[in-house]
């Protein structure tokens, strides 16, 4: 019953910024850690940033911190991940999951529900 539509993703040169956004339906959400992943071709899904049902707590990789902002509005029930200072290794498809529960996890495998992603290509 819950559906996650990721939207935002495009190309950009380095250095440059996008805001992805993640809508959130069949279900609220307000209550359950929401998070980002990324996988580019040959690679393991990656952690990127996650945020706690109410917005106060988030936690990012540390390949992104001071560059992402990850933050939300339950109220329409939207998941957003605002990207500076694009880097070419940022490239990959982006996705919004919500978590089994309400706490904090890296692991792609404590996420239950999953967006189908959206392509981010940084150019060099």
């Amino acid at each position: 019953q819950v559906q996650l539509v990721e939207s935002g993703g495009g190309l950009v040169q380095a250095g440059g910024s996008l805001r992805l956004s993640c809508v959130a339906s069949g279900r609220p959400f307000a209550s359950y850690f929401m998070g980002w992943f990324r996988q580019a071709p040959g690679k393991d899904r990656e952690f990127v940033a996650s945020i706690s049902g109410a917005g106060y707590n988030t936690y990012y990789a540390d390949s992104v911190k001071g560059r992402f902002t990850i933050s939300r509005d339950n109220a329409k029930n939207t998941l957003y991940l605002e990207m500076n200072s694009l880097k070419p290794e940022d490239t990959a498809v982006y996705y919004c999951a919500r978590s089994r529960a309400g706490y904090h996890s890296t692991s792609h495998r404590d996420y239950a529900y999953w967006g189908r992603g959206t392509q981010v290509t940084v150019s060099s």
